[in-house]
């Protein structure tokens, strides 16, 4: 059986007491699947067992897209063979395929191949209302950045905890410290927000999670890890040189 909500996360559930909407149903894996992915992991690549966390995480019930999720696992692959991540233990994914009434972030264990946190996140006001459809690097723009990111420590500001993003993605998101990109907490991501309004409220283009995770999501993912903010917009796809096209398909 494997379980989204394992022993590993023992330290996390000892020092904040719960882990609000932690994923933490079981479900049952065939034993033929876990054969096959011992024997796989054994023969195969880093970055190919990854692949197949997709599968056996069941994320495609969660609706996170495959697609994003190959993104984010080619380009996690090569920033830790790269040496650019000092958190090689977690990726982070935003999903803006999906609507921000959708749960779209994923935090993935990469060590244990838990899901730890899957939970709400907005978007930029600038890049649309329900759906995030337009994106950019400028500052002002009020826009969300897609591409890859490495966490970078936190600090307290308007918001509480909040988590620095250094966007390592040159004129695509390059400029997010000087536009104040951050991951902080926000009452409209709340779910009690999105259901009366159909909706999450927006931000000036930070990716603003529910209040009750604040403290637990930025704690894991802070210092080095990879976030990848994802979005089938042709732009990014073409001009993105961490995960060429053709190495997605």
């Amino acid at each position: 059986m494997v379980r989204l909500c394992t022993t590993s996360l023992t330290r996390l559930f000892a020092r904040y007491g719960l882990l609000l909407g932690c994923v933490c149903m079981p479900f049952m894996m065939p034993a033929s699947s876990k054969v096959g992915h011992v024997a796989a992991s054994a023969s195969m690549g880093k970055e190919e067992s990854y692949t197949l966390l997709y599968d056996e995480l069941q994320l495609d019930t969660l609706s996170l897209s495959r697609k994003a999720f190959n993104y984010a696992i080619k380009g996690f692959a090569r920033l830790q063979s790269q040496g650019m991540l000092q958190n090689n233990n977690v990726v982070s994914i935003v999903d803006f395929s999906l609507p921000s009434s959708r749960k779209r972030l994923f935090v993935i264990d990469m060590v244990s191949g838990t899901l730890l946190f899957n939970t709400y996140v907005s978007h930029g006001r600038g890049s649309g209302q329900a759906m995030a459809t337009r994106f950019s690097n400028k500052p002002g723009s009020n826009m969300s950045s897609l591409g890859f990111y490495i966490t970078g420590g936190t600090y307290i500001g308007e918001h509480g905890m909040s988590l620095r993003l250094q966007g390592i993605e040159k004129g695509i998101n390059d400029k997010a410290l000087k536009r104040g990109i951050v991951m902080h907490s926000a009452a409209y991501v709340e779910e009690d927000y999105i259901q009366q309004r159909g909706y999450s409220g927006r931000s000036e283009g930070c990716p603003a999670i529910p209040e009750e995770f604040q403290q637990p999501v930025i704690e894991t993912i802070k210092d080095g890890s990879c976030l990848f903010l994802y979005s089938p917009n042709k732009f990014y796809i073409t001009h993105s040189k961490i995960v060429p096209r053709r190495a997605v398909g």
